[in-house]
């Protein structure tokens, strides 16, 4: 092999919001010894693994309802306000890490909802996730989601349309929703709520991509965020390929390559995305050797 170069991609990795959240975990493990947060912190199976051997416990809402924690995190998703009801009525002392981003588009909605009672919210988005059920949340649920342009297509409502996005959508299929609404003679206020970095992340990701022979896409495979993106890298460069870890790397996907690319989700931790590049350069040192 002649591999001469392995790069990570400088935006790969942790947005904000979810390296705020982790670092508010590690603190409440460093400071009591034991952490409890409702739903996972990330959708990386790897990083809950680490936080879970330090001391952190995942609940969901039936665990809170029987056996309410003392202090409960909230996650960068956010939640909806009927999560905040019943934690105050339960005792429970929230330590909320909702995402700024998530958490002014949970407040423009709620004002969307009631400053305008004909108006019918519909969120772009996929559907059970923990930041649109949230989102739906501030509309005591009477929001409508859709995840796909084909169900944009069979949307049946009439009057005013509000129309808004889960903040890690992608911003291109986001704009195809909009269009077939107002295609459809709609009267529609489209709100541009991809999340800046999310929506800048595209661009980025296919000019890291074009630059080297192969490129490894590291996420977990619950990530919707990882999903959409590795979607990129393969439209982008066809010797794209997925991975969890680095246990999932195949030496034959580096023949003939002289440099490898690594990138990965916004809940793909630094240190995963170190290690993925570390067993890529073993693999090339190994087959150099032959």
């Amino acid at each position: 092999m002649s591999i001469k170069l392995v790069e990570i991609d400088k935006y790969a990795g942790f947005c904000f919001g979810v390296t705020k959240a982790i670092g508010s975990a590690e603190k409440e493990l460093s400071e009591f010894g034991v952490a409890y947060c409702l739903g996972k912190i990330v959708h990386n199976q790897k990083e809950e693994n680490r936080l879970e051997k330090l001391g952190l416990h995942t609940i969901d809402r039936d665990e809170m309802q029987a056996n309410p924690p003392s202090r409960m995190l909230i996650r960068a998703h956010g939640e909806p306000p009927s999560t905040y009801a019943d934690a105050k009525r339960l005792g429970i002392t929230i330590v909320d890490e909702t995402c700024p981003v998530v958490l002014r588009l949970q407040g423009l909605i709620a004002k969307t909802y009631q400053e305008n009672p004909d108006c019918a919210i519909v969120i772009f988005g996929k559907k059970g996730h923990a930041e649109v059920n949230g989102l739906v949340g501030q509309t005591d649920g009477k929001a409508v989601v859709v995840s796909s342009v084909e169900e944009a297509e069979k949307l049946n409502i009439s009057g005013k349309i509000a129309l808004f996005s889960q903040t890690t959508a992608d911003f291109q299929l986001y704009m195809q929703v909009a269009d077939v609404l107002r295609n459809k003679h709609l009267d529609v206020e489209v709100h541009e709520t991809v999340c800046g970095s999310v929506k800048n992340r595209v661009p980025r990701l296919k000019e890291f991509c074009a630059n080297y022979d192969v490129v490894i896409f590291v996420s977990d495979e619950a990530s919707s965020n990882g999903r959409m993106l590795y979607e990129v890298c393969r439209a982008t460069n066809s010797r794209s390929y997925f991975v969890t870890d680095a246990n999932d790397l195949r030496p034959e996907w580096f023949t003939g390559a002289s440099s490898v690319g690594i990138s990965g989700a916004t809940s793909t931790p630094s240190w995963l995305l170190e290690d993925v590049k570390q067993k890529c350069c073993n693999i090339v040192a190994c087959n150099d050797k032959k």
